[in-house]
């Protein structure tokens, strides 16, 4: 029997038409550009406006990947969602973006990872292709964190916008030195729950709950977690940060990324850098710095690709694409 691989076949985004700068948000909460920019590297955000859903944000970017991909959306039997802001408690938002896709076979489902999201998603996708039982999916990060900020919090609410990313995936037959998933690695460590969450949820308060945050440990814990499902790719593969053409982390703080990079030897011209536009878009900043650099060409054809992630919870993972 023949080993299957998932190829990325297209990607595409959406981000709110309407932008929040750091001059504009400085007006209503005590910071300014200079304070957002120097700690974080974030100068704006897309903020989904008012009755902009989670599903409408990935439905968009669903189309503009399968656009992308050349395929239809009746090719698609599986989707799966990263999201922390779901419209509903239930059911999940996948099955919005089914519907809205026009599809009534095969199966949808979300995947709540919070930062980590895609790179979850993204895993579960993979291996549900590769075991031959489904031939091609739909893997999205889509965001509203915008709901779920407290805006009188200036630690927090600076930090995060709202925005979607997704990919298509086939299942192919697998070649040595070929194109598709070549490894990824997953992790979680519940101790640290309480540094980064949301303090609200159906079964403890009945509220949504706004977004709370330990930043000075969430930064600490950041760069070593990071850094070690990187090596654990570079391991199972043989690649190296000298091999990979590109290195597309999660955008949640400028600082992270560069300790992150330069920890691992990995050159500066090989980052893909969106945080400074999109702010941290949770499990939707990956998929969108995924396609930024696939439409202005930085990415290309059989170009190495590291991802890597870390959220609440914590979790944290790395996936190795040979594009």
């Amino acid at each position: 029997m023949s080993r299957l691989r998932s190829v990325v076949r297209g990607c595409g985004s959406y981000l709110p038409a309407d932008v929040l700068s750091n001059e504009e948000l400085a007006k209503s909460v005590d910071t300014s550009d200079d304070w957002i920019v120097q700690r974080t590297g974030i100068r704006q955000r897309h903020i989904a406006s008012p009755g902009e859903m989670t599903s409408d944000l990935a439905l968009a970017a669903a189309r503009a990947a399968l656009e992308n991909a050349g395929m239809d959306a009746a090719e698609i039997d599986l989707i799966v969602l990263a999201t922390s802001t779901p419209d509903n408690t239930f059911p999940a938002s996948a099955v919005a973006v089914q519907a809205g896709l026009g599809l009534t076979t095969g199966f949808a489902f979300d995947v709540q990872a919070v930062c980590s999201g895609f790179v979850y998603a993204l895993t579960v996708a993979d291996k549900f292709l590769v075991s031959g039982q489904h031939k091609r999916a739909l893997v999205i990060g889509a965001e509203t964190m915008s709901r779920i900020l407290d805006w009188t919090d200036r630690t927090t609410c600076v930090l995060f916008g709202d925005g979607a990313g997704a990919v298509v995936l086939e299942a192919v037959e697998a070649v040595e030195g070929g194109r598709g998933v070549l490894t990824t690695h997953l992790r979680s460590d519940g101790r640290h729950k309480g540094k980064l969450f949301v303090d609200g949820g159906p079964s403890s308060t009945g509220t949504v709950g706004h977004l709370r945050m330990e930043g000075r440990e969430v930064f600490r814990h950041a760069v070593g977690m990071i850094t070690d499902v990187i090596r654990d790719a570079f391991a199972a593969t043989g690649e190296s940060a000298e091999t990979i053409d590109w290195f597309v982390p999660h955008q949640a703080n400028r600082r992270i990324i560069d300790a992150s990079a330069q920890k691992l030897g990995i050159a500066p011209e090989k980052v893909v850098i969106t945080v400074d536009g999109h702010g941290n878009t949770s499990a939707a900043s990956i998929p969108l710095a995924l396609s930024a650099a696939v439409g202005d060409g930085r990415i290309k054809q059989d170009d190495l690709v590291l991802l890597e992630a870390m959220g609440g919870g914590f979790t944290w993972g790395s996936a190795l694409v040979r594009w």
